[in-house]
Order: C-alpha cells, then sequence, then structure tokens
C-alpha cells in the first residue's frame, strides 16, 4: 500500500514508513536539492490546507452510520472476504496497526533500520525484512490483535472503480478509486464527501487526532 514515487533522473532511494501501509519508497534528487518550482508547489499546498482546516467544523457520524449510507446512498456492496483483494489488504492494514498500537508484538523486526546509499543488496534485504515483518503482523491471532475489516465496492459508471474500507475495532476509514480522466474527478469527489460524513468531533479538532488528520489530508488530495 505503500506509494512509490519515481521522480526524475538518477538520485538516492530512500524507504521510509507509511501511514498509509508498512513502507513507502521514493527517489530524491541529486544532493537532495528541493526545485524552486516544488518549493513553491509546497507553499501553495501549506496556503490550501489552513484554508480548509478553517472550514472543518464537527459533525461526526459513527463508521456503522457511515456503512448504511453508502449502501443507501451509493449502492455499496461489500467485497467477499475470501477474495485475493480483501485478504491482501487486511494483510497491509493489519501489518500497520500491529506497528501503530501494539510494536511490542513484532520483536526485532519493529525496529528496522532502512540502509543508506544505493546498494542494491542491501536494499533487497531490507526489503523482505519488511515483507516478513508484515507476515508476522498478519498471523498474530485476533485474540491477541482482534480485527474487524471490512472492503465495500460502490457503483461506479463503467471503466471505474471505487472501493472503501472501514475496520471497526481501530475505527479506521480508507479508501481507493481509479478511472478515466472523465470519470476521475466525480469519484475525488465523492471521496471527499465520504470523508466528510464520517466527519470529526469537536476534541478531535482540538488535539488534531488521527481522525481529523484522515480528513484534512483527503479534503487536501
Amino acid at each position: 500500500m505503500g506509494d512509490v514515487d519515481m521522480g526524475r533522473g538518477a538520485g538516492s532511494v530512500s524507504i521510509i514508513g507509511g501511514a498509509d501501509g508498512p513502507t513507502s519508497i521514493f527517489i530524491a534528487g541529486k544532493g537532495g536539492k528541493v526545485k524552486l518550482t516544488t518549493r513553491i508547489q509546497n507553499y501553495l499546498r501549506r496556503l490550501k490546507r489552513n484554508r480548509i482546516k478553517k472550514r472543518i467544523t464537527a459533525n461526526p457520524h459513527t463508521l456503522e452510520e457511515v456503512v448504511e449510507w453508502l449502501k443507501r446512498e451509493h449502492g455499496a456492496v461489500e467485497v467477499s472476504q475470501q477474495s485475493h483483494n480483501y485478504l491482501e489488504q487486511r494483510k497491509c492494514l493489519k501489518a500497520s496497526l500491529v506497528m501503530r498500537h501494539r510494536p511490542n508484538l513484532l520483536e526485532e523486526l519493529m525496529d528496522l533500520e532502512p540502509p543508506e546509499g544505493e546498494d542494491v543488496e542491501a536494499l533487497k534485504a531490507f526489503w523482505e525484512q519488511v515483507q516478513e515483518r508484515e507476515k508476522m503482523a498478519a498471523e498474530i491471532a485476533d485474540d491477541i490483535f482482534p480485527v474487524d475489516f471490512h472492503i465495500y465496492a460502490i457503483k461506479c459508471p463503467e471503466n471505474c472503480m471505487m472501493q472503501i474500507g472501514v475496520e471497526t475495532v481501530w475505527q479506521v476509514i480508507d479508501g481507493s478509486f481509479s478511472g478515466d480522466k472523465k470519470t476521475m474527478k466525480q469519484l475525488r469527489k465523492l471521496f471527499k464527501k465520504i470523508y466528510l460524513y464520517y466527519g470529526v468531533t469537536a476534541e478531535d479538532i482540538k488535539n488534531e487526532t488521527e481522525r481529523y488528520k484522515s480528513l484534512l489530508a483527503a479534503l487536501c488530495s
């Protein structure tokens, strides 16, 4: 579930922990210098983010209410829990949740240090350790670390897809969507609408909780 940003030109490879999964990989430019255009883009993103933060108000719904709303308003249907897609997403989510809430369960695999430089063999060995950690997390018994994960597919026009993942024990909602250029704008708008419906409490806003940060990230996307 990590994002891969190939960038442009040769550069150093960095591997970091990702908010949406156990790892993310990105390639930085030579010398780690940030281009002027990138600095301008980052500045504009910060302005947009601050504007959106000021507009967020408390209007929460429970995950159960979100699921019922998705079914009623958008024809959402639950994806089979035996499907390859479901099993892969559950494995990645559980690994991420274990790392966040019960890192002690992963023992020495929790504190993996990414290699420095560009040595291919070192990167390969590190990636194998990451996969081993994900496998170990996925195999932790549910009575030790419970997970109640569901995926709902939303009816979309032809050639597009939207799925919303809901985890009720740790209170997580996430989603993915894809489509052609014509439908992507509509899907992105619906994606934000779903996060807005889930919403946040006044306490979330005050303490800038994970729920608040997820909503802010969705609205800024």
